[in-house]
């Protein structure tokens, strides 16, 4: 029995290492983990408040089809009555607060309407896709498009 201790000192000295090794990583652990992370799951509680301290950019559908009710009645039996304003046009929270002083920007048709239609084999074979510089040339999609009802010469 003895000359088993006296040769575990190795044995005894990987232990302390290890042992060292779980300590530093729980006191980094704990300096590096927030408090309130487990709260709910496997997240951090506190982003919630985070999130509710942040500024709303985005002012729904709703919103934007009360003052414009002409564009909504022409959009909503169309293919793009499911496709929220603020998807093409942008954040326009701070348009409902101030119509007048802020203006929504109008989008570039030649990029905006290709970055859901382009021809691309992993978009579902019935979502109408285009090759555009075939299907259209140099040619804008509003010359034959109306966004708020796509239909050819709408």
């Amino acid at each position: 029995m003895k000359k088993i201790l006296r040769d575990s000192g190795h044995l005894i000295r990987l232990a302390g290492v290890f042992a060292l090794g779980i300590a530093i990583f729980l006191l980094v652990r704990r300096a590096i983990v927030p408090p309130s992370f487990g709260q709910y799951g496997h997240y951090r509680g506190a982003v919630l408040e985070e999130m509710r301290a942040r500024p709303v950019k985005y002012a729904g559908h709703e919103l934007c089809e009360a003052c414009h009710e002409s564009v909504a009645t022409a959009k909503n039996p169309g293919k793009h009555a499911n496709v929220g304003c603020e998807a093409c046009h942008g954040a326009l929270a701070a348009h409902t607060e101030d119509p007048s002083g802020v203006k929504p920007v109008l989008p570039n048709v030649a990029t905006l309407c290709v970055s859901c239609h382009e021809a691309d084999s992993a978009k579902p074979a019935h979502f109408p896709q285009v090759i555009s510089k075939e299907h259209a040339g140099d040619t804008s999609c509003t010359a034959c498009h109306n966004p708020h009802h796509p239909k050819p010469g709408s």
